[in-house]
């Protein structure tokens, strides 16, 4: 009977990864498709990858409702890290395909206005959140706070070339003043995949939690200052 349990907990426990892994994945694809949909100015493809944000929230409720049967067994510190962790980072995950489905959202405004040459300053920033976001996962999966780390350090990358996109927006709408519409569009479309990068460095802390407990985590850099930004 022991022994039945510890297998039934363990089936449970690899089916709670599974799930997370691939809530990850599709959070990674849905950003891919949001950026494409930018490039190639596709309207219609731009509400499938808004009507796709419903998957990665109905997988978030499955995998809720699979850590409470796994809490319901009484698990032990491990298994309780487990579990927090899960919860944390499944959260974290929604959030993102949530900011994936604001790009795309944004994508059907911007192409009511003339193509920006800013567009790959974007697809910059893009590439390195839906990096993030792949080698975290990853992390997660491997239990590896060495790789967990370094997407925690790499997000100063992603930061500062944010900030430079929003300078040169914001002196672009300086220059002229027909592009500040489709600017903002661009500006609030850059803003939701720097804070993909900061839920990738979100998970990235949870998987430190997973592995090592409460041991302190060491600090890290930051290069978003568009706050104070001056021109």
């Amino acid at each position: 009977m022991h022994d039945h349990i510890l297998k039934t907990l363990d089936a449970e426990r690899q089916r709670l990864l599974a799930e997370t892994l691939r809530m990850g994945e599709m959070s990674a694809s849905q950003l891919e498709a949001a950026l494409d949909v930018v490039q190639r100015r596709d309207d219609k493809a731009a509400a499938r990858v808004i009507a796709n944000d419903e998957a990665i929230d109905a997988l978030e409720h499955e995998i809720s409702h699979d850590v409470m049967k796994l809490a319901l067994r009484g698990p032990m510190a491990r298994d309780l890290r487990e579990i927090l962790a899960a919860i944390r980072i499944a959260a974290d995950i929604e959030r993102i395909g949530d900011y994936a489905a604001n790009v795309a959202k944004r994508s059907m405004a911007l192409n009511a206005s003339p193509p920006l040459p800013h567009v790959a300053g974007l697809q910059l920033i893009g590439r390195l959140a839906v990096q993030q976001v792949r080698d975290v996962m990853a992390a997660y999966r491997d239990n590896d706070v060495e790789t967990a780390q370094r997407v925690r350090a790499a997000d100063v990358e992603l930061d500062a070339a944010y900030t430079g996109l929003f300078r040169e927006l914001l002196t672009y709408m300086m220059e002229d003043a027909r592009s500040i519409t489709p600017c903002t569009h661009l500006l609030f479309m850059a803003k939701n995949i720097e804070r993909i990068g900061d839920h990738a460095t979100n998970i990235a802390e949870n998987v430190w939690f997973l592995v090592r407990g409460d041991d302190l985590l060491p600090p890290r850099e930051k290069a978003d200052d568009s706050n104070t930004a001056t021109l």
